[in-house]
């Protein structure tokens, strides 16, 4: 972690850059002194001079750019910084001698060449490969315009009629005079040419930035089938929550803590890195691993953030500077107490006896899957997806992956006619005697209780096998915002509890889950800084939807 006075350092670089980027832009449009520009009449031509008013208007615009990405320690924004500054101070003196200015430019030079050390966060390499030809093509594609404009424009539209040669210098001069060398535009198709101009070499310019600037990126499989089988490893031996076994699904990427004992499975989009649940391994270990990936991220230009985790170690990330707000609760059943007996189970008792009598049944299947069976649950599945408008979500759930089921116990609402009508996938904790539930589908037109049908046969069926606690998953949003003191962020998001039910039915899940009469266990969401929240939220949002905006926007399971 940075020391204080090295925050403080680069929080003071970024100020300073954004201070000489508004004084560059102020002294961009401000006549010099006359004493000044007089005494360099001597030495410069008037275009040299105007060309330099042009050039701090330039580094002015781009500086502000660069200043928030200071704040990234991103190291293409401080070598872009100190070009620049070099080009600020020299287009100062040039412009009207305006050594104040260029003062101001070399102390924060100064700074930033101390402090080069610091500016570690790297950018995606191949992007900083297509910037740089997007740059050169940029600068290329403008000249052109500009040329083939200027020398195929009618005549009426100027007070000249320009040459091959004269189109080429008049597009040059639109950048490097002060003046666009005396061009008087007669018509108005004349004045927006001419502006297309700027118009197109910034957005150019300003798309090769954006590219030089990006985070890492991952290409290809997020991880390697040896890093899938030492994350497995550490998995079975440590892992103590619901989401061990999504932790090894193919889009996760891991991060081995420095002592090889822990692993981070996470996903990076964006400038999110997210974690799913807390980093697996010894406890002894968790502020190494949790200190290793701030580092690792930080490295690629990511925000770090775990997704979904126990509050066993809420102190230990607030100490390390992360921010924590609760998301929902977990819903686990009791299966030593669960019971069909009595008033309060009468109608679960009455949904299995009808479904029993109708000629329903549940089976359960081990694994591995056979490629018949997935071929039966495919169908429900679809069914289940289109009735909802939804779409595969990935990240915190299981989807409907083959390679994924076929390990996986799945228990099937087989009708008299043996055809399938709802079907859930059970995955194991590697805790002993407990399982969780992922996906729950079912077919559009069923008989009524089927869902209570197929819960109450998993509780009688694991409880029969000796298991203690069955996870019916994340209730989100539940829970939240209720105490006075509860902080504003989770009020908030009480707030869209209660006004997005209509579209997602949050209460109806909730309520589905409570009519078995869990124990709530809170979980919550862990990031960085407030300013980086919305970065974090997108990213959560990209790794649960595969990168399926639009459909993550529809209501879902």
């Amino acid at each position: 972690m940075l020391t204080r006075r090295t925050q403080i350092g680069v929080w003071t670089a970024a100020f300073l850059t954004s201070l000489v980027g508004v004084v560059n832009l102020l002294s961009a449009v401000t006549v010099s002194e006359w004493a000044r520009v007089k005494w360099l009449k001597g030495i410069f031509p008037f275009e040299v001079r105007q060309g330099g008013h042009l050039f701090a208007a330039l580094t002015g615009f781009f500086l502000l750019m660069l200043a928030s990405n200071l704040l990234r320690r991103k190291r293409i924004a401080w070598l872009l910084t100190v070009g620049l500054l070099i080009v600020s101070i020299i287009s100062h003196l040039l412009k009207g001698f305006d050594w104040e200015e260029s003062l101001l430019s070399l102390v924060l030079l100064v700074q930033l060449l101390l402090m080069r050390d610091i500016f570690t966060a790297q950018s995606d390499r191949p992007s900083i490969a297509q910037g740089f030809r997007i740059l050169i093509g940029a600068l290329l594609f403008t000249l052109a315009y500009g040329t083939a404009g200027f020398f195929l424009v009618d005549l009426r539209h100027y007070d000249y009629n320009f040459t091959l040669t004269d189109a080429l210098y008049q597009t040059l001069a639109m950048f490097f005079t002060e003046d666009n060398a005396g061009l008087v535009p007669r018509t108005r198709y004349g004045r927006f040419f001419a502006n297309s101009i700027y118009l197109v070499g910034g957005v150019t310019l300003s798309s090769a930035l954006i590219m030089l600037l990006r985070p890492v990126l991952l290409r290809g499989e997020p991880a390697t089938p040896e890093e899938r089988q030492r994350a497995k490893e550490i998995v079975k031996q440590y892992s103590r929550s619901s989401l061990a076994a999504l932790t090894l699904l193919k889009d996760k990427a891991y991060y081995f803590s420095p002592s090889g004992r822990s692993v981070i499975a996470y996903v990076p989009k964006g400038r999110g890195a997210i974690a799913l649940g807390d980093p697996i391994g010894p406890e002894d270990d968790r502020k190494e691993v949790i200190i290793g990936f701030q580092q690792f991220c930080q490295r690629n230009d990511w925000h770090p953030a775990f997704y979904q985790t126990l509050p066993d170690d809420l102190e230990l990330y607030r100490a390390l500077g992360f921010h924590t707000i609760k998301i929902g609760e977990e819903a686990i059943v009791d299966l030593k107490a669960f019971t069909l007996q009595g008033k309060a189970a009468q109608d679960m008792r009455s949904a299995l006896n009808r479904m029993k009598k109708l000629g329903h049944e549940v089976k359960f299947y081990q694994p591995p899957i056979s490629d018949q069976l997935l071929q039966e649950l495919k169908p429900v599945s679809d069914e289940w997806l289109k009735m909802t408008q939804g779409s595969e979500k990935q990240f915190s759930l299981g989807w409907f992956y083959e390679d994924y089921l076929r390990d996986c116990e799945i228990a099937v609402v087989q009708a008299a006619d043996g055809q399938i009508s709802a079907f859930a996938n059970l995955i194991p904790e590697y805790e002993l005697n407990k399982t969780t539930i992922d996906m729950m589908r079912r077919r559009v037109e069923v008989e009524q209780g089927t869902m209570d049908f197929l819960f109450s046969s998993m509780f009688q069926h694991f409880k029969e096998r000796g298991y203690d606690r069955f996870n019916l998953g994340l209730s989100a949003l539940s829970g939240l915002g209720e105490k006075p003191q509860s902080p504003r962020l989770e009020k908030a998001l009480n707030y869209l509890y209660e006004h997005l039910n209509q579209f997602y039915n949050f209460k109806g899940l909730h309520a589905f889950k409570e009519k078995y009469k869990p124990q709530w266990e809170p979980r919550f969401f862990i990031y960085p800084r407030r300013v980086a929240l919305p970065e974090v939220v997108v990213a959560l949002i990209r790794a649960d939807s595969g990168d399926r905006l639009l459909d993550y926007l529809k209501p879902g399971e």
